[in-house]
């Protein structure tokens, strides 16, 4: 009997095995959980109970099993369909999610498609945006580089008219009588002009300063003015076609100006490299001192008390200050000597009292009246109430007061105030008329406005580090050996080095070579000069190495120096690297920069006496690189030290002296000094000047010299004949010096000069030499080193005294220092002690800067040379006039690697803050931070640079004003790192703030606002936010161009001067061919300078000299009444101008033949002033001439007359002639094709000219056709260049954009061209 548990589960089984019968697969075995619904099982229990009483004892289960189980059954039937349901609708919804899913994927890939497809368009056009701004921003660099060379000769015109005039009417009084000189102007009808009349046209636009491409047609036939006997004509020049389709107007009086008038105009004022002030002795201010024993006590205190103060005046601009004394018992001795220190001098004191002795009379004579440069002069007269000066004193000083314009001080009082007033005068005379603007940077310090003093080349060149002593040694270096009167019959290799130039390219370095003293420098100083005065538009780059270890043999320093006068000339202002490996690969992308620019032109870079230089062939591996097309370089080697590579270059070699050579310089020599020699001599020193080292240019002139100076010849020519080299006759010129000085004492001096000057690093000054042997008096120092100079032992550089040819220094370390090292070490602890007690007096200087840590390199005492460069103004004064891989060098030497050496300043700043106390000590304490800051972000030390900017920035805006100009100067440099670091934003605000308070500081149009300016724009080039940019650039250069005017240039000033002296003084002269040149020319720079009413002056009476001497149907005549017209339009004075035009016209046509160049310059010119006059009627027949004469001139098929072609179909459109313009066009087109191939410029315009005239036709399907090949051309030729658009002289007009072809005005005329 069982229970009802084994009922339940029976077998012993935990579930259930049922069939699946959706599936048909395996049996599965579904476990049932049995709990029996309690309900059921008690109502059944309840049902049994009723029907059978008992209880439940023998009952059966059976029944209830049964519908327990119907129950289960029942219910999953229901689930089994719900499932069913469930299942359908779910593969439903599947099925529906496919299809979607499938039209889905379509729409995407329909819709990626159309994306790609507008992206490529987007890019397409962003490309042409960003093209059509390159180009448009080049378009303004180009209109930036027409001002600047009108302004160039504009500044220093309007300096000469604004600051010179009573200078020009002095001199003019000096040679002239001036009541007779008045009296012939009245009579000539010359009127005095005053300057300040003519205003400054601030909206003229300047001509390139490079050609063009296609400049050798545009200005051979129709731009420029061959010579017929006159210099110059103005013209109405235009780029390209007078009247093709342009959008550019061109105001200002060079619309009308001819590249090759300005050429000329600019040479005949700057023929030469410019000078520095001519008062200055190679930057030495020069006081000489006249005196009577009575002034004897004035001289004294003078010296005694003020002297150093103007030297140290003098030492904060840079210069030297010497005052040359000579005592009167002395005054036959030094007679030679003392007229020399004259010429010298910068100022002359004149101190008188009541006599005059006579023999200072020669003095006074030569220093007063004889004052051709009129530097400054000074007299100072001690007056008694009692006693009256004699005749001779009263007598002197109205001469002087009569030709010159002296300044006078007449004392009553004791010898310390007159001593005191000789002061004052003399340094407001060295402020003003001898320092000139360089002073009024110095005045500003003392009025506090220290900004302005700190770097004016900063101004100029942004942050570019310049040094202006080397710049004035480079110059000074030049000038000595162009100045020299030996030419050594160079002819023969002038013409050479004429023919490196003319030749072809690609060509080679040329090879200068030969022995020391062989004349190399000598020979490329002149050829320069030539070239120079020829070919005024070359550009020349010249370097001139002098010893081996100075300054001027650094490779670096060298590359630098080369590389900012690049930079000078293509007037790029732009970070410049003072790393010597980048400035070795920057300075060949500079030169294909400025190649670029000056096309047309050549670029000269002569580089001599390279053999000096240490690892020439390293240094100068760009020479083994091809050059561009128009660069040619020279370099002077010596053969035996010539690098392998250069040797397979072309060379020209320096032949020693023929004895016709020999001949002519010892006589050159000897007749200075009236010294004749006998036939007996010339022969003896033919048969001696026969080997090659006594033919030696060098050894021939010391030779000469030698003879000269002695009064035995026979026994000169004797001791000359036992030295067979040059070092040994220096050793006898030396000691024929040696045996003139009259004592001891002089001698040893000698001696101690030259050793001196041999140790130094690149010489010593005359004041310098005084301080280091105090026994040492200005007037022996003067006879010394003018007993040097003229046996060409010693010479100057940039006020420092230097051996002038490494034999004589040679000579000297045989003659003084053979006793080894320690005689070469003595000499240098004397610099190295006087140096060290100038730092410790605080007096750091550029000198200290340049010898004392090479002094320490030199003797091996790195010790004493880290502690040197631990002197933070040291390395200030080295870093700020850009020496930086000098500094490296000597930190490397030490020892210290990069963060080490910026370790060790920013401890030594932080020490040396601690002793700063008061607003002066602070600003300095904040200029060195700043310094710092700068010289790491040159070594790319970022990271570390920005914390001394930050502190100087921090200081400034404590010690001064959060407002002041040099806290804008901390934001600068600190945004300059930012920049360099890619943190865009952070530069972009710190300029923001700079440029604002530059703007409150200094008003906005300030060159430090320019400087601001153009950092946000390059900064924004960088970011490609061209547009910015592009507004900055043309703020900051309107604001230059503004600054430029008024401030001036000193550079060429003493030229221009004695130039426009010498022009104006003809207007006195005769009738002759020359003069009425001359005033033709003088017409044309008062007509450059926009100064019409003069220029018309000129013009006219230039015209009737002309017209009397000549005739009035001379070609010249031609040329004035062409001028004369030029005028006339430029002042709207068109009936004047055509009645001109017409003459000259009519001359020429009589004069000239048919196809002559100026015959087509005034048959432009007339048709230009008929088509501006609306006469085009009368335009037409000269444009057809102007067709002609080119066609003869360079054949039909020549571009030129293409271009002549277009400016007739131009005029036929503005007559509404368009069928008589289409030919035209379309002869210019196939011209212009066949020429330059069918993706030139030129052809591109052409061909939107063709496009306007289909579109106005009504050919709208052609015209469209057309624009379009024009555009690829202009994409096409934006890829080619790398979207920079090429300076071209256009011979079609400039391009104009749809709309504008569009306009039913397209034809309206351009503005003057």
């Amino acid at each position: 009997m069982g229970t009802a548990s084994s009922l339940v589960s029976p077998a012993g089984g935990v579930g259930e095995v049922i069939e699946d019968t959706y599936g048909g697969g395996e049996a599965c075995e579904i476990p049932v959980e049995v709990k029996p619904k309690a309900r059921l099982l008690r109502g059944s229990l309840r049902r049994v109970g009723a029907s059978r009483p008992g209880g439940l004892i023998g009952a059966s289960f059976k029944s209830t099993a049964s519908v327990q189980e119907l129950e289960c059954v029942a219910e999953y039937e229901r689930l089994k369909k719900e499932y069913e349901i469930f299942r359908v609708s779910k593969n439903n919804e599947v099925a529906s999610m496919v299809k979607k899913e499938a039209k889905l994927d379509r729409e995407n890939k329909r819709l990626r498609a159309e994306l790609q497809a507008l992206q490529k368009t987007y890019q397409k056009i962003l490309r042409e945006k960003e093209s059509a701004l390159e180009a448009k921003y080049q378009a303004m660099e180009r209109a930036a580089t027409f001002e600047h060379d009108r302004d160039k000769v504009k500044r220093q015109f309007k300096i000469f008219r604004e600051t010179k005039e009573n200078e020009i009417q002095d001199l003019l009084r000096a040679k002239r009588d001036l009541e007779a000189k008045l009296q012939r102007l009245q009579a000539q009808g010359i009127q005095v002009f005053d300057p300040e009349e003519s205003d400054s046209d601030d909206n003229c636009t300047d001509v390139t300063a490079a050609g063009a491409q296609s400049e050798y047609w545009n200005g051979g036939a129709l731009g420029s003015e061959p010579s017929m006997g006159s210099m110059m004509q103005l013209q109405q020049s235009f780029r390209g076609p007078e009247f093709a389709h342009s959008s550019i107007d061109v105001e200002g009086p060079f619309a009308n100006i001819n590249r090759d008038d300005w050429d000329a105009a600019v040479a005949s004022i700057l023929q030469v490299t410019p000078l520095f002030s001519h008062s200055l002795w190679s930057n030495t201010v020069r006081c000489f001192i006249i005196s009577t024993d009575e002034t004897q006590p004035e001289v004294e205190i003078f010296i005694r008390n003020y002297s150093p103060k103007l030297q140290r005046i003098c030492e904060t601009m840079g210069y030297f200050f010497q005052v040359v004394h000579f005592p009167a018992e002395n005054e036959n001795h030094f007679k030679e000597v003392r007229k020399w220190e004259i010429e010298k001098s910068s100022l002359v004191i004149l101190l008188l009292h009541l006599t005059l002795p006579s023999c200072l009379l020669e003095d006074c004579e030569e220093a007063f009246l004889k004052n051709p440069e009129e530097k400054p002069r000074l007299i100072y007269h001690r007056m008694d109430d009692d006693r009256v000066s004699s005749d001779s004193v009263q007598q002197l000083i109205e001469q002087i007061s009569y030709v010159n314009k002296a300044k006078m001080i007449d004392h009553v009082g004791n010898v310390e105030e007159g001593t005191y007033e000789i002061y004052t005068c003399v340094e407001k005379i060295i402020k003003q008329d001898i320092l000139g603007c360089e002073m009024t940077e110095l005045e500003g310090k003392d009025l506090g406005n220290k900004e302005e003093s700190t770097a004016p080349e900063e101004e100029v060149f942004g942050d570019v580090l310049w040094d202006a002593h080397d710049e004035q040694e480079q110059m000074e270096a030049f000038q000595q050996a162009s100045n020299s009167t030996c030419e050594l019959g160079f002819e023969k290799y002038f013409e050479r080095l004429n023919d490196l130039v003319a030749a072809p390219a690609p060509i080679p370095p040329l090879l200068v070579s030969g022995g020391p003293g062989s004349g190399k420098s000598l020979l490329l100083s002149k050829w320069i000069h030539l070239q120079q005065k020829h070919s005024p538009n070359t550009l020349i780059l010249y370097h001139f190495v002098g010893r081996p270890m100075s300054t001027s043999s650094e490779p670096a320093l060298i590359i630098k120096r080369l590389t900012l006068k690049l930079m000078q000339h293509s007037w790029l202002v732009s970070p410049l690297t003072l790393d010597p490996a980048k400035l070795l690969e920057e300075f060949p992308r500079w030169l294909e920069k400025l190649s670029a620019r000056h096309q047309g032109n050549s670029i000269l870079c002569v580089m001599n006496e390279t053999y000096q230089l240490l690892q020439a062939e390293k240094h100068m591996k760009w020479l083994i690189d091809p050059l561009p097309v128009n660069v040619r370089v020279i370099v002077s080697v010596n053969v035996e030290t010539c690098p392998q590579p250069w040797r397979l270059w072309p060379t020209l070699h320096l032949d020693p002296l023929n004895s016709k050579d020999v001949k002519a310089l010892i006589s050159a020599e000897c007749s200075s000094v009236n010294v004749k020699l006998t036939k007996e001599h010339e022969k003896k020193l033919e048969r001696h000047c026969r080997s090659a080292t006594t033919c030696n240019a060098l050894y021939v002139t010391l030779l000469g010299k030698t003879i000269a100076r002695t009064g035995n010849i026979d026994e000169t020519l004797q001791r000359c004949f036992q030295c067979q080299d040059t070092v040994s006759l220096y050793r006898l010129v030396l000691r024929s010096i040696q045996e003139s000085l009259c004592s001891d004492k002089e001698k040893c001096l000698l001696r101690e000069i030259l050793c001196v000057i041999g140790v130094s690093h690149n010489g010593v000054s005359e004041s310098e030499l005084m301080e280091l042997y105090p026994e040492l008096s200005s007037a022996v120092l003067a006879s010394l080193v003018h007993s040097l100079h003229k046996m060409c032992l010693l010479t100057y550089g940039c006020g420092l005294l230097k051996f002038q040819h490494l034999q004589a220094w040679e000579m000297v370390r045989l003659e003084y220092m053979e006793e080894g090292l320690n005689v070469i070490s003595a000499y240098r602890q004397n610099l190295v002690d006087y140096f060290t007690m100038q730092l410790s007096r605080d007096r750091v200087t550029w000198r200290s800067a340049d010898e004392l840590p090479w002094l320490f390199q030199q003797q091996g005492d790195k010790q004493k040379l880290h502690k040197c460069l631990l002197n933070l103004f040291v390395s200030q004064n080295l870093y700020k006039r850009g020496h930086f891989a000098e500094l490296l060098s000597y930190w490397q030497l030490v020892g210290k690697d990069k963060s080490s050496m910026a370790a060790e300043y920013f401890d030594s700043l932080k020490e040396y803050e601690k002793s700063c106390e008061g607003e002066e000590s602070m600003i300095c304490l904040a200029d060195l931070y700043e310094t710092l800051g700068r010289f790491l972000k040159d070594l790319g030390l970022l990271s570390q640079a920005v914390a001394p900017l930050q502190r100087s920035l921090e200081i400034r805006e404590t010690a001064l004003d959060p407002d002041h100009p040099r806290v804008a100067q901390s934001l600068h440099q600190l945004a300059g790192v930012y920049v360099q670091w890619k943190k865009f934003g952070n530069a972009e605000q710190l300029y923001k703030q700079a440029l604002e308070i530059s703007e409150n500081a200094y008003g906005a149009e300030h060159p430090r606002v320019a400087r601001e300016l153009d950092a946000l724009a390059m900064l924004y080039q960088k970011q490609n936010k061209y547009e910015q940019a592009e507004q900055l650039r043309k703020k900051s250069f309107k604001i230059r161009q503004k600054a430029a005017r008024r401030k001036g240039s000193l550079c060429g000033f003493a030229l221009l001067r004695q130039r426009a002296l010498q022009l104006e003084e003809l207007t006195l002269g005769k009738d002759t061919p020359d003069n009425a040149r001359t005033l033709n020319e003088l017409g044309v720079l008062y007509y450059l300078q926009n100064n019409l009413e003069t220029a018309e002056l000129f013009l006219k009476r230039s015209l009737e000299m002309r017209e009397r001497v000549l005739g009035p149907s001379h070609p010249d005549c031609a040329q004035s009444l062409n001028n004369l017209a030029a005028l006339y339009n430029e002042k709207k004075l068109y009936e004047k101008a055509e009645e001109l035009y017409e003459k000259a016209l009519d001359i020429r046509r009589r004069a000239l033949a048919p196809d002559h160049p100026s015959l087509a310059y005034t048959v432009k010119h007339l048709a230009v002033l008929y088509k501006k006059m609306g006469k085009l009627d009368k335009a037409v027949p000269l444009y057809e001439l102007a067709v002609e004469i080119r066609q003869k001139s360079f054949g039909p098929k020549h571009p030129s007359v293409a271009t002549a072609l277009v400016n007739l179909a131009v005029l036929y459109c503005q007559m509404k002639k368009q069928t008589e313009a289409l030919p035209l066009y379309e002869r210019a087109l196939k011209i212009y094709e066949d020429s330059f191939g069918h993706m030139h410029p030129r052809v591109g315009e052409t061909l939107k000219n063709l496009a306007v005239l289909s579109y106005e036709g009504g050919d709208f399907e052609k015209a469209a056709e057309l624009y379009k090949r024009a555009m690829e051309i202009k994409e096409a030729e934006t890829l080619l260049i790398g979207g920079k658009a090429i300076s071209r002289h256009s011979s079609s007009g400039d391009t104009f954009s749809l709309k504008s072809a569009l306009s039913p005005n397209i034809f309206l005329e351009p503005g003057q061209r």
